[in-house]
C-alpha cells in the first residue's frame, strides 16, 4: 500500500526534473546575422520634413548608417525596431548625428511626411534619424535592393541593416534585437 502512494510522488518528481532541465537548454538565437553586398538604387525619397533626399548619397556617406523598413501605423515589430534606434540615440548622448539612422516606410501610400514626423516625435527622435517615404515604385526598388521586399505590409519582417565602414558591406540582422544587441552590433561593425 505504501508503494502505491509513492508512485504518484515519484512520477511528479520525475516530471518536475524533466521540466526544469528544459529551462537549461541552450537559448535560441534572437536574431540572425549575415554579411551582404547591396547596390543602393539612386532614387530620391522624401523625409519627415518634406525635403527631397538622394538615398544613395545618404546611405553611402562617410559616417555610420543603419537602415530599417517600417511603417508608421504598425503595432507589431516596427515599434520594437524603432525603440532600438531611440535607445542607440540615447546611448550616443549629445552627438546623435555621428550615425545616420534611416527608417524607410513600406507603406508610402499612407505614410506622409507629417505622419512620419509625428511618429519620430513619439520616439523622441533626435537629429540623425531620418524617416523616408516616396513613390511605391521607388520604395519597392529600395526594398528589393536590400532583399527585403514584402508584397503586403502585414507580412513584413524584422530587418535591420548596418553598413560596415571597412568595405561598405552590410550587416543584415534578421529578428528582434534588444537595445544591447543593437548597440553591440553597431560596435562590431566598427563604430564606437
Amino acid at each position: 500500500m505504501l508503494r502505491r502512494s509513492f508512485r504518484p510522488l515519484v512520477l511528479i518528481c520525475c516530471l518536475l526534473l524533466q521540466t526544469a532541465s528544459v529551462g537549461f537548454a541552450a537559448e535560441p538565437e534572437r536574431y540572425q546575422r549575415t554579411i551582404e553586398k547591396y547596390t543602393i538604387p539612386d532614387v530620391v525619397l522624401i523625409d519627415q520634413d518634406g525635403n527631397k533626399v538622394r538615398l544613395k548619397k545618404l546611405l553611402e556617406a562617410e559616417q555610420p548608417v543603419a537602415v530599417d523598413f517600417i511603417y508608421a501605423t504598425c503595432t507589431t515589430i516596427c515599434p520594437i525596431l524603432s525603440a532600438g534606434y531611440a535607445n542607440l540615440q540615447r546611448k550616443l548622448g549629445t552627438d546623435t548625428t555621428k550615425v545616420n539612422l534611416v527608417s524607410i516606410t513600406i507603406d508610402p501610400e499612407n505614410d506622409t511626411p507629417a505622419l512620419l514626423k509625428e511618429y519620430l516625435g513619439k520616439y523622441q527622435a533626435k537629429p540623425g534619424w531620418e524617416f523616408l517615404t516616396g513613390s511605391r515604385a521607388d520604395i519597392d526598388r529600395v526594398m528589393k535592393a536590400f532583399d527585403a521586399y514584402f508584397r503586403d505590409k502585414m507580412d513584413h519582417k524584422p530587418l535591420t541593416f548596418i553598413r560596415s565602414p571597412k568595405d561598405g558591406s552590410w550587416i543584415r540582422l534578421y529578428g528582434l534585437m534588444s537595445g544591447v544587441d543593437f548597440l553591440e552590433e553597431y560596435q562590431k561593425a566598427g563604430y564606437n
